[in-house]
């Protein structure tokens, strides 16, 4: 990771900062004025430039509010948190609109301080990887005639400013329309913001969206910009726009008809010039009907409507999705890309696919860690796609269909087969599949008890019982051990191998992550 870069004439400031961040595992650099950082700025490279900047504002020889501004200029993308005494506040909060991240008031609590400092990596961290993004792969691909029609239509709205409503399933690729649309827009060369509305709790949503000012409620101790002013001059996306609470409906369509908002707390209204693109899998007619959601909020969004297909409306798209998402995950995992037989693309294709290309995307990691040769063949896709039935209600191609239960198996449910599958079942990717309802797995005694298991579970429990079958005393270890990595490695595959977001998500500590790596060599 890039270094941070502090600024400050206060050798026990730069101390202080520099070892807290040190024991997180964050690189820093120091210096004591504006001058040298614009200097070390002119020969730094993309590699060690810095990650974000963190500056006082009053040093000899230089103010760190003209810094902020010659820092944008040169990297507009780049987040900088203004340390402030109380006393230069106002005059920080006047550059505001100069764009920094955050505001760090002096004397901070260390604690706070490197939260704020770790918050700001992160969200650095997310742009690139969304700049990566658009810029190494095709914005969006598809040969079927229902993207055809996608496509037409970015282009025909490539040059005009009007409000895009998109409605499409869970996963099929919704914020990619939204980014294609800001992309080949007069915007293009403005921010482009997403929120998911339905992801935030409702209480902080409002702050999320507008912003607030500092002592707005506890714990605001500092002004902060909200979505909106984020993405002035530019797009702002507006995910699941149709979770979104109903009073916040009401403060959203005052912001479309005349451009004015107040932050959380404000008395002044702030005005942003934003091209909104909204997007939502619910049917907003009806929710409009049912009172959920404000009809003129409705009409004043549905300007223009784009339906993305899901991806089994368009099973053509299949081949080429694979391949190239193969790919893709080879270059994120620094492995050899995996090909994939004519049999195995066949019998992928035919799956219904309920998380539609994210879960496709899924998947093709899964198979980039665990199908054991370089080409994958139709028996090693993962266990929903084997299990999976077309619309037709026969099974996929290569799977035989599932004989009755007879009495006398019941008994012996851990049998050869069933244990062999199972080392596939404990690695199935987290997909949308999961969701669907599972038979009831009996306890030792025969009684249900009422509970229903996934997939994954009842090869869990057949593994389990192969080994306490086969005399092994260790099984808890290995289960342990095996969960774990799988679990580790799916998350560095979703994060692209970034250890801190991957433990962010998976509700562990940055050092728990580390160690965990270490202790299952997984390096």
């Amino acid at each position: 990771m890039k270094p941070i870069w502090i600024v400050d004439d206060d050798q026990s400031i730069r101390f202080v900062l520099e070892k807290a961040l040190l024991r997180e595992g964050l690189p820093t650099r120091s210096f004591t004025n504006p001058r040298e950082v614009l200097a070390a700025l002119d020969i730094a490279t993309e590699l060690d430039g810095p990650q974000i900047l963190v500056s006082d504002i009053r040093m000899p020889g230089g103010s760190g509010l003209d810094l902020l501004e010659k820092v944008k200029v040169k990297l507009p993308g780049l987040p900088v948190i203004i340390m402030t005494a109380f006393s230069d506040l106002d005059s920080a909060v006047s550059a505001f609109q100069g764009g920094a991240f955050e505001y760090l008031p002096k004397p901070f609590d260390l604690h706070k301080a490197t939260e704020l400092i770790r918050r700001a990596v992160e969200e650095s961290q997310r742009e690139e990887v969304a700049e990566e993004r658009m810029a190494a792969a095709p914005e969006m691909l598809g040969q079927a005639p229902a993207m055809q029609d996608v496509f037409r239509a970015i282009g025909r709205l490539s040059q005009s400013m009007v409000t895009v409503m998109i409605t499409g399933e869970s996963g099929s690729g919704k914020e990619l329309v939204a980014r294609a649309l800001h992309k080949h827009s007069p915007r293009a060369n403005g921010p482009f913001i997403a929120i998911n509305t339905a992801a935030i709790p409702k209480d902080l949503l409002e702050s999320e969206l507008f912003g607030h000012e500092r002592g707005a409620f506890t714990g605001a101790q500092t002004l902060r910009r909200g979505r909106f002013e984020q993405a002035d001059g530019g797009t702002l996306f507006l995910d699941e726009i149709g979770d979104m609470p109903f009073d916040l409906q009401t403060r959203l369509l005052r912001v479309l008809s005349d451009g004015h908002f107040y932050r959380v707390g404000g008395h002044n209204a702030v005005k942003a010039n934003v091209r909104v693109i909204a997007a939502t899998h619910q049917d907003l007619e009806q929710r409009v009907k049912e009172g959920g959601f404000r009809e003129d909020l409705f009409h004043r969004l549905n300007v223009i409507r784009l339906r993305l297909p899901a991806l089994r409306e368009r099973r053509e798209d299949v081949f080429m999705l694979t391949r190239h998402f193969l790919q893709q995950s080879a270059r994120q995992l620094g492995v050899d890309p995996k090909r994939i037989s004519e049999a195995a693309l066949q019998q992928l294709s035919h799956f219904n696919f309920p998380g539609n290309v994210r879960q496709l995307e899924n998947i093709c990691h899964w198979l980039t860690v665990m199908a054991p040769a370089q080409v994958i063949e139709p028996k090693d896709l993962p266990p929903e796609v084997l299990g999976a039935t077309p619309e037709g209600g026969q099974p996929a191609a290569g799977v035989e269909k599932a004989e009755p239960a007879r009495p006398e198996r019941a008994a012996g449910a851990a049998g050869a087969a069933e244990a062999g599958a199972a080392a596939k079942a404990l690695a199935m990717p987290a997909t949308d599949a999961f969701a669907a309802a599972a038979p009831a797995v009996a306890g030792p005694d025969g009684n249900h008890g009422g509970q229903l298991s996934s997939p994954w579970e009842r090869g869990l429990e057949a593994e389990a019982l192969a080994l306490l079958t086969a005399g092994r005393s260790d099984v808890w270890d290995v289960l342990t051990r095996r969960f774990e990595s799988r679990l580790i490695m799916t998350a560095l595959a979703n994060t692209h191998g970034r250890r801190i977001e991957a433990a962010h998500k998976l509700g562990i500590g940055r050092n728990t992550i580390t160690r965990k790596i270490q202790e299952l060599n997984l390096e």
